[in-house]
C-alpha cells in the first residue's frame, strides 16, 4: 500500500501530495509530527525506533513521529499514530512547530514542516514492534545530557525538539 505524504509551503499551506518515499528521495518539505508524553513524574516517554526502519533505526527518539494523511488533522494523525506505535492514546496539545531538513547516508532526506504535540500518561506502554524495538522513561535533565555527550544515538528532528524545548520551557530543565 502507498502512502502519500502533504507537501507544504513554508507557511505549513498544502501545495500537493507526494508518495512517503518519493518525497523523502527528493527532499520535499511535507507535513510531519512528533509527540512527546510525559509521565506526572515530569519524565519523558523515549522510543528506540525499530531496527527495521527505513532510516535512522535503532536511534532514541521522542514518543512517536509520523505524517498526517492528506486530508488528517495532524492532531487526529499524532492521535492515531500514538495508538499504533505505543499501544495507547492519552490527550495531547500542539505546543510549537518548526522546520527541518536532514540528509541520510541511504540518499534519503527528511525536511519536514514538524508539529510538536505534547501529552500525559502514566501507564505502561505496548510498542508495536514494527515502530519501536524499545522504550525508556527518563528526565529532561538526563536526556540532555546524554544527548550533549552521544547525540548520535538520538535521531536528529529529536535533538532539534529538545534543544528548542530547553529554550522554550526552560522550566522542565530546572534541577
Amino acid at each position: 500500500m502507498t502512502e502519500n505524504v502533504i507537501l507544504v509551503d513554508s507557511n505549513d499551506t498544502p501545495v500537493g501530495e507526494m508518495e512517503k518515499m518519493e518525497a523523502h528521495l527528493k527532499g520535499e518539505l511535507h507535513r510531519a509530527l512528533s509527540v512527546l508524553v510525559f509521565s506526572s513524574q515530569g519524565e519523558i516517554l523515549l522510543q528506540q525506533r525499530a531496527f527495521s526502519k527505513y532510516h535512522t533505526p535503532g536511534l532514541w527518539s521522542n514518543t512517536c513521529c509520523s505524517h498526517p494523511r492528506p486530508g488528517e488533522v495532524s492532531l487526529e494523525a499524532a492521535t492515531r499514530r500514538l495508538g499504533e506505535e505505543m499501544g495507547f492514546t492519552t490527550e495531547l496539545t500542539n505546543s510549537f512547530s518548526f522546520i527541518y531538513k536532514a540528509h541520510f547516508e541511504n540518499g534519503l532526506t527528511e525536511h519536514e514542516y514538524d508539529h510538536v504535540f505534547f501529552g500525559n500518561f502514566d501507564g505502561v506502554p505496548v510498542p508495536n514492534p514494527d515502530e519501536a524495538h524499545d522504550y525508556k522513561w527518563i528526565s529532561p535533565v538526563a536526556l540532555m545530557e546524554d544527548m550533549r555527550s552521544e547525540p548520535g544515538r538520538y535521531t536528529v528532528w529529536f535533538r532539534i525538539i529538545m534543544e528548542k524545548m530547553e529554550e522554550r520551557f526552560p522550566e522542565l530543565f530546572a534541577l
